[in-house]
């Protein structure tokens, strides 16, 4: 990595930095940082499949949203179904359900994106303003879908006892749920990494972005692999809708098209296409948004536009681009 690409690295210390003079209070900071972290990391994990869908098949996904409702209204429903194990105070038996709901959301997620792809995003292949129309639309749709079979009302979802309450570490109170966001938004970033420059389907996917017409003659399905690509960024918005509805702990149909607007801040931040933009971007995002809302509630409500402004201004197409990866 050059010193240029570590650069971008620097605004993460600066605006914790500059959030420590104006908080004043080094325990509020810390706690504040730590929780703003934990929630990049849930961003990141909703983000990160959009990030691969546009990055590897240049497809810009706005129905994305209708997946992480989908997931998340699917978690919800495996917790009402098996609500007296969720509750157990073992945290195998509510650990099994969390990992039974997480599978039903990504599932769920994934066959969904299946369909919305051949029936939407087939046919709209290498047409930019086409796939903005046609994936807006599938999302309204979408969602209506999702308010015909669970309904308008709010669903609430209830935290398993493992995950609730806080550890207090030197005077520093951290959310259990927190950590647990934090090591599964690790894992998606390093599951990524691994697949994508470690395995022989990885470099197919991304020999078949650069050159299709020469992975094809060697005997791999490009159009497979973009498909399966398709759904694995669906299946990532459902699991950012399972952690997404646990740190709400409320669910209504409209969280996939709230949550859309986040992730395109955080991926226009990170730079098209770029899965280490998209950690950075979310991050950076996390810790903005728990700051402003700590010093000035008022500002809370646009200091990510306003970070995503400060940013662009300075890198124009965001902080590491993908076009720019090597």
């Amino acid at each position: 990595m050059s010193r240029s690409d570590l650069t971008p690295l620097a605004l993460l210390p600066v605006l914790m930095g500059c959030a420590y003079l104006a908080i004043g209070n080094p325990i509020a900071w810390l706690t504040l940082t730590i929780a703003g972290v934990a929630m990049g990391m849930i961003i990141f994990t909703i983000a990160s499949g959009m990030t691969i869908v546009f990055g590897l098949m240049d497809v810009l996904n706005f129905g994305q949203g209708v997946f992480i409702t989908i997931g998340a209204y699917l978690s919800a429903t495996v917790f009402a179904a098996l609500s007296g194990h969720l509750v157990s105070p073992d945290p195998g038996e509510a650990g099994l359900v969390i990992l039974l709901a997480i599978a039903a959301a990504v599932v769920g997620a994934g066959l969904s994106g299946l369909i919305f792809e051949r029936l939407l995003v087939e046919p709209v292949y290498g047409d930019h303003l086409m796939q903005i129309l046609v994936t807006t639309g599938g999302l309204i749709v979408g969602e209506e879908i999702i308010k015909i079979i669970w309904g308008v009302q709010q669903v609430n979802v209830t935290l398993p006892p493992f995950l609730s309450g806080a550890v207090v570490i030197a005077d520093v109170a951290i959310e259990r749920y927190r950590i647990f966001a934090f090591m599964v938004g690790a894992l998606v970033f390093l599951s990524q990494y691994l697949v994508f420059t470690r395995t022989k389907t990885g470099l197919l996917i991304r020999a078949g972005v650069h050159d299709r017409e020469m992975v094809e003659a060697l005997g791999y399905g490009v159009r497979r692999l973009f498909v399966a690509t398709f759904v694995a960024g669906c299946a990532l918005a459902g699991l950012g809708g399972v952690m997404w509805g646990l740190y709400q702990q409320t669910l209504v149909p409209q969280i996939g098209s709230q949550m859309n607007v986040l992730v395109f801040i955080v991926i226009i931040i990170g730079g098209l296409g770029s899965t280490g933009g998209a950690l950075l971007g979310a991050i950076l995002v996390g810790v903005c948004a728990n700051y402003a809302s700590f010093i000035e509630p008022k500002v809370a409500l646009f200091s990510n536009i306003a970070l995503m402004t400060m940013i662009l201004l300075w890198r124009p197409n965001g902080l590491y681009p993908a076009s720019a990866r090597s």
